[in-house]
């Protein structure tokens, strides 16, 4: 697979996961649970933008990090 697809992939759950993020923000039942959700939305977003490109060890480090945790996030069944 070429490292444009494995980026491609990387970004593709960055995004799922941030919106999987701030879909527990807006519905936290407490502000310091929504502010914990908010600060991971951010500690993301630095995440990939620090990544490079062309760093497909970094990237796919990333993507299997971040497939367990969405697959974590959809077995708690919240939001």
């Amino acid at each position: 697979m070429p490292t444009a697809s494995v980026y491609d992939t990387f970004a593709e759950l960055a995004t799922q996961l941030t919106g999987r993020y701030i879909r527990l923000s807006d519905t936290a039942p407490s502000a310091a649970e929504r502010d914990q959700w908010w600060q991971k939305v951010l500690e993301l977003r630095d995440t990939k933008r620090a990544v490079p490109a062309y760093d497909r060890a970094a990237l796919m480090a990333h993507i299997s990090q971040w497939e367990a945790e969405l697959a974590r996030l959809q077995g708690d069944h919240r939001g």
